[in-house]
């Protein structure tokens, strides 16, 4: 008897010529860190119920645009926010939980001989990264789960005893059901966005305290919101209201530690190439306070945590969602 709904919907696939994980392994790989080994096997499903529940929600959330963070069926801070923001939006109460029953909280997905091309190598010095041409994924666990919004760890978890990285084109993994995938091929290669008079009109706020950029409408009404890393104790992101000054999809990075330490531009730099890789990831929206920006990451995992060097840092599936609702010309307040 299936009594869990990812065995239900998983029961369904194994019609198919896919080799996937015994049902007890996807039972343990939704309660794992929800209960000890020792738990009956009650615990361990209410456990799987749970994970599998937010799993949803954050699949709901994040197409919606309010960013749960990463999609790994961990209830925690950045959920949290994403949900109370959404339900702000809807004019609901705080506590209101959507519907997801609908939602499926997994696929599918086939490696495609596009995927394999984007996995390259990447240098450990400033000085050789310089001389790439580009700074590319360096394994195929890192491209899909920056794909689907999730973390190599959540990856191996609902593929126990597959190896990702040696996934070729055709082969198929188990990721997040997320409704929009990050679509890299998709975004315009080095090329700066021009600015956009509806989208001008929009107000982005950062909330320090809270780590979440808020984008809203001229009239104060909130479309979306992603958690971010704004800066660090030694170098906070400025306080007061700026404007962005221009967008650019796969910008090249100019790496000096003047700057990056002390808001002085210096002689002595590297000029990084483009990637998923760059510290600025796939983005860089510039404001009008020099070397600050809002941008992109090389390390998703650690978005609301590590700092930064005073710039707004949103995970590269979140910072592809915000280059669409903004344009150069909107207003931004960091408090």
């Amino acid at each position: 008897m299936i009594f869990h709904p990812i065995l239900r919907w998983l029961a369904g696939l194994r019609k198919q010529t896919i080799i996937l994980p015994a049902a007890g392994a996807l039972i343990s790989l939704f309660a794992a860190g929800c209960a000890t080994t020792e738990s009956p096997p009650s615990a361990q499903v209410d456990a799987a119920a749970q994970r599998t529940q937010t799993v949803k929600l954050q699949i709901f959330l994040d197409a919606n645009h309010f960013g749960p963070g990463v999609i790994d069926g961990r209830p925690g801070e950045f959920t949290a926010k994403a949900l109370a923001r959404y339900n702000a939006s809807r004019g609901l109460p705080p506590g209101t939980q959507p519907d997801v029953s609908a939602i499926e909280p997994l696929q599918i997905y086939k490696i495609s001989a596009d995927d394999v091309r984007r996995i390259g190598s990447q240098a450990d010095e400033l000085a050789a990264i310089e001389k790439q041409k580009n700074q590319p994924y360096t394994s195929m666990s890192e491209l899909v789960a920056e794909r689907f919004h999730t973390t190599q760890n959540f990856l191996a978890k609902i593929n126990p005893g597959l190896n990702i990285n040696t996934l070729q084109p055709g082969d198929s993994v188990i990721v997040p059901n997320v409704e929009h995938p990050f679509q890299i091929e998709d975004l315009p290669g080095s090329k700066t966005i021009t600015r956009k008079t509806p989208l001008a009109a929009r107000r982005v706020t950062i909330n320090l305290g809270a780590r979440m950029l808020e984008v809203r409408e001229n009239n104060g009404t909130l479309i979306a919101a992603f958690p971010i890393t704004p800066g660090s104790t030694e170098h906070p992101a400025p306080p007061g209201e700026w404007r962005i000054v221009g967008i650019a999809t796969f910008p090249w990075f100019r790496w000096d530690d003047g700057v990056l330490e002390r808001g002085e531009r210096t002689d002595t730099f590297y000029n990084l190439p483009p990637g998923p890789n760059s510290p600025v990831g796939i983005l860089w929206a510039g404001l009008n306070k020099p070397g600050i920006g809002i941008h992109g990451t090389s390390n998703p995992d650690t978005i609301g945590r590590a700092g930064s060097h005073g710039c707004i840092r949103l995970a590269n599936w979140d910072a592809a969602v915000f280059r669409t609702l903004v344009s150069a010309g909107s207003s931004v307040t960091i408090l």
